[in-house]
């Protein structure tokens, strides 16, 4: 994929677009969802939450949506204290009060989690999964062949992909092309992996030499190895990046070196073919963008540059 400098937020929603966004959300429940108040359907949920109707009646039945997520990628969701916190566990429960269910977060290895969800382990997976045309088609990117049916997604979140470092040994490193040569450390299957092998090929075409790739099955084993002189940089999210070199070392471990690159959604993958769960996701991001929950939670975790002012499916490229 070519590098490209990340969008930016804009800005803060005007507030009259609050208001009309509140009001077609309104609008929606009152005809195409139907008024819940006027129900006297008893089933789970159905009485209290107003897009409850929106869900496939075999997650009504079961009150639960089942998600497959890599829990160890803070602060988009990692366990503390025992419990799953971070940004998408706090985005799933809040659309979790308007579709009358909840969201219970599986833990599985990263690069397993479509496969989880063909296989029906899963309901959706969320899990900083970036939305791109290969995973939308079922496409591997290393060689192009078709490898399953692909995944829809719902759009919640924009990240770029950072390059950090060991605090004050950056080796000069400010850009991708200034990883030829070098070492370094990445998680498996993600976006930072797939730019890390791409880069390394353009590297070799300019006989700068390639990068040594060591992929790991978490981003928090890279943060290890990397601390450990195991390599020159480590590559990942933006948000991710972000908050390990604040927090790892108390601050003192890690730098992120140059800007971030291949700014893209990341999205809820649903199944192809679940049209109704991935339609009430969709409404119901909607929903809590519009009455103000989203962007509370957006700065709970500081990572406001990413929020989206709208639910849409598939924007990925």
């Amino acid at each position: 994929m070519t590098a490209s400098i990340t969008r930016r937020r804009t800005g803060k929603k005007p507030r009259a677009a609050v208001v009309g966004a509140i009001a077609v959300t309104g609008a929606l429940l009152l005809t195409g969802c139907g008024d819940q108040r006027d129900k006297t359907n008893t089933t789970r949920g159905a009485t209290t939450a107003p897009l409850f109707s929106m869900l496939p009646k075999k997650i009504q039945s079961a009150g639960v949506i089942k998600v497959g997520s890599d829990i160890n990628y803070p602060p988009v969701e990692f366990k503390k204290d025992g419990q799953v916190v971070g940004l998408d566990p706090d985005l799933a429960a809040a659309m979790g009060k308007v579709l009358g269910v909840k969201f219970e977060f599986n833990n599985a290895g990263f690069d397993t989690l479509l496969t989880g969800l063909r296989a029906n382990r899963y309901d959706i997976a969320m899990s900083a999964m970036t939305d791109n045309k290969g995973r939308q088609d079922g496409v591997n990117p290393d060689n192009g062949k078709k490898v399953g049916p692909g995944v829809d997604f719902v759009d919640y979140f924009t990240a770029g992909v950072s390059i950090y470092t060991r605090k004050g040994d950056d080796q000069g490193i400010k850009t991708w092309d200034e990883l030829c040569g070098k070492k370094i450390v990445v998680q498996r299957a993600t976006v930072s992996h797939d730019l890390a092998k791409a880069q390394s090929k353009t590297c070799e075409e300019k006989k700068k030499g390639k990068i040594s790739i060591e992929a790991f099955g978490n981003d928090t084993e890279a943060q290890t190895r990397l601390r450990g002189g195991g390599g020159d940089a480590g590559a990942s999210d933006f948000p991710v990046a972000a908050y390990a070199v604040k927090t790892s070392g108390g601050g003192n471990d890690f730098e992120i070196v140059g800007e971030q690159v291949e700014a893209a959604p990341y999205g809820i993958a649903v199944a192809k073919g679940n049209t109704e769960l991935r339609d009430a996701l969709r409404q119901a991001l909607a929903f809590i963008i519009a009455n103000g929950e989203y962007d509370k939670i957006i700065a709970k975790w500081g990572v406001q540059d990413g929020a989206v002012l709208k639910a849409i499916v598939n924007g990925g490229k």
